[in-house]
């Protein structure tokens, strides 16, 4: 009995002990939990928090995990694609900006050479009023019996057979415009043949335009007896005809040719429209982009064209005809407009004309009665280029001035050269 009790107490010492080593060896454990649980939330829990609730969004998604991740990557693709573009396009605009097209063309330079033409024409113009009622409304009121006077010259060399006509300046002309004033500009010619024309250059919002121009014509003093001198005295309007004020008829068999004469005349009332105008108008636009060295010009419409078939009708198209040293490089033509005297047409047409051939190219705007049986006949055309003269000149260099912007204007049709 004394052994087994010896033996029961050793074994409840012994287990006493490991018990105690027990609670001596977790002790640091829970004092480290408990340090971890008393720690403040740093960065990492932070993260850990964000990343469980996305992990969360996406177990919610009714899609599997591997078509999210391909969703992820397809997104990624398309936006650094996008930033490519945008990339790219900015660098190929800074290098265009600097080197340019191949063989371009300065701008500036072409509106340059615009203005070098205007200035043989006439000063620069601002955009006029565009309204024909009012100013027909206008002009009706107004009283035709003063419409100025105009100084001119006369001066003939015998030796030569040169008449040289002097327009000097006016006074006291009608404003033709809503705004009271006019652009006025004189036309110079001899009857009875009108084979040529001269135009003074146009000056703006005067009443009191001084003009100092000379024009020379050849006329034999055997025939000169017989020719009158005209002075006509016009509005300019871009847009629409241009207006006629007056004009002056001195009979050279009248003058003494024999000394300059220099005096001041009162401008006349104009001649019936007919007599002078009796082709007809047409309106086009002029557009020239220099970069790309392309002319193009819209044929708009034309107006109080001539009776040339039987019906007292015609059959008007046009026909373009762009001229390189008097030799005919490109021709064009629109279509045909039946038993019309004022068609519309609003057609475009193109021509490839280099910068460095602007200057020297022509381009011949000529309407034409169409006939079925015979030749076509023409009616009358207009000549423009850097050769040309008067309001097609005007209107070249207009066009050059404003590259690649469209131009329009009317123009009286011209009688056709004699083959």
């Amino acid at each position: 009995m004394g052994t087994l009790e010896r033996l029961r107490r050793a074994a409840t010492d012994a287990m006493s002990g490991t018990e105690a080593n027990a609670e001596v060896g977790t002790a640091p454990n829970d004092a480290a939990a408990g340090t971890e649980a008393n720690a403040p939330p740093g960065k990492t829990g932070f993260m850990d928090d964000a990343k469980q609730k996305i992990l969360d969004a996406l177990h919610k998604l009714p899609l599997p995990m591997w078509a999210i991740i391909a969703i992820g990557i397809v997104a990624v693709l398309l936006i650094l694609c996008i930033c490519f573009c945008i990339c790219k396009k900015c660098c190929c605009k800074k290098r265009k900006d600097k080197k340019g097209i191949k063989g371009g063309v300065d701008l500036k330079s072409v509106g340059l050479l615009g203005g070098s033409y205007k200035e043989k024409v006439q000063p620069d113009l601002e955009e006029l009023e565009v309204n024909m009622e009012d100013n027909e409304d206008a002009e009706s009121t107004k009283s035709v019996e003063k419409l100025g006077k105009l100084q001119f010259s006369l001066d003939y060399e015998f030796q030569k057979g040169e008449l040289t006509v002097g327009c000097i300046q006016a006074a006291d002309l009608p404003g033709m415009d809503m705004s009271g004033t006019s652009d006025p500009y004189v036309k110079v010619y001899l009857l009875p043949d009108k084979k040529k024309k001269f135009e003074t250059k146009v000056h703006r919002k005067t009443l009191n335009p001084v003009f100092n121009e000379k024009f020379v014509f050849k006329v034999a003093y055997a025939s000169i007896g017989a020719k009158t001198l005209v002075l006509a005295v016009y509005d300019f309007d871009r847009f629409s005809k241009h207006d006629r004020i007056g004009q002056i008829h001195v009979p050279l068999s009248s003058v003494d040719l024999g000394r300059v004469i220099e005096e001041w005349r009162d401008i006349g009332r104009p001649e019936a429209e007919e007599k002078e105008n009796k082709l007809g108008d047409i309106c086009f636009s002029l557009r020239y982009v220099p970069t790309a060295g392309k002319l193009t010009i819209v044929i708009l419409e034309a107006k109080n064209l001539k009776k040339m078939d039987v019906g007292g009708l015609s059959d008007p198209y046009v026909k373009l005809s762009l001229m390189l040293n008097g030799k005919r490089i490109k021709k064009k033509k629109t279509t045909i407009k039946k038993c019309t005297l004022n068609p519309y047409y609003n057609e475009s047409f193109s021509f490839e004309v280099p910068f460095e051939q602007i200057q020297k190219v022509t381009l011949i705007v000529t309407v034409v009665d169409y006939d079925r049986i015979g030749t076509s006949e023409p009616i009358g055309r207009v000549v423009l280029g850097c050769q040309a003269s008067g309001t097609e000149l005007r209107h070249w260099s207009d066009m050059l001035a404003n590259p690649r912007r469209p131009i329009a204007q009317w123009h009286t049709l011209q009688e056709m050269p004699e083959k």
